[in-house]
């Protein structure tokens, strides 16, 4: 492998322990077993473990924004929003997504953190501004549902019985 290919091998790792662990309990060594190398090689490529958190957490937001723009394509107005909408409800099936944006939150409590995941955060905004055009009241509900979808999955109730959660998911589809 070349060190690029190395480097994202690690970022895939990397997004799975900090999913599960969040970024106090990311451990290198564990990320380092995973991809097949030395733990000294992980920081020869990140320099430190924050830098391979804010890399990590860059990688995670990042892919949202593909998924986002990849959605989106040829759209505008509120068929942004419902395209983007019915490809991050089918992400949010994939726990380690789920858990690793959520653990990106936590981890703003961070000052250096938070202002990755303010970047990243604020990117996903202005690309749904731009490409749907629509007003702010509309992007903040849009968000406002994304966030109420996080919470939902992370109750594992995309697919739940209970009425008041199945009543929630279909005011996220209005």
């Amino acid at each position: 492998m070349t060190a690029e290919e190395r480097r994202e091998a690690i970022l895939e790792a990397a997004l799975v322990c900090f999913a599960d662990h969040g970024a106090h309990g990311m451990s290198t060594e564990t990320i380092a077993k995973a991809v097949g190398i030395s733990q000294p090689y992980v920081f020869r490529l990140f320099g430190t473990k924050k830098a391979l958190v804010k890399a990590t957490i860059e990688r995670c937001l990042r892919g949202t924004l593909e998924m986002f723009r990849t959605a989106a394509v040829g759209l505008s107005g509120e068929d942004v929003f419902h395209a983007i909408g019915e490809a991050y409800r089918h992400r949010l099936t994939n726990p380690v997504y789920l858990r690793a944006q959520m653990q990106s939150y936590v981890a703003a409590e961070d000052p250096e953190l938070r202002e990755v995941v303010r970047k990243g955060f604020g990117e996903l905004v202005e690309y749904v501004e731009r490409a749907s055009g629509r007003p702010s009241d509309e992007i903040a509900r849009f968000f406002a549902r994304g966030m109420l979808l996080n919470v939902v999955a992370s109750m594992d109730l995309l697919e739940a019985e209970e009425g008041w959660a199945r009543r929630l998911l279909e005011g996220c589809k209005e």
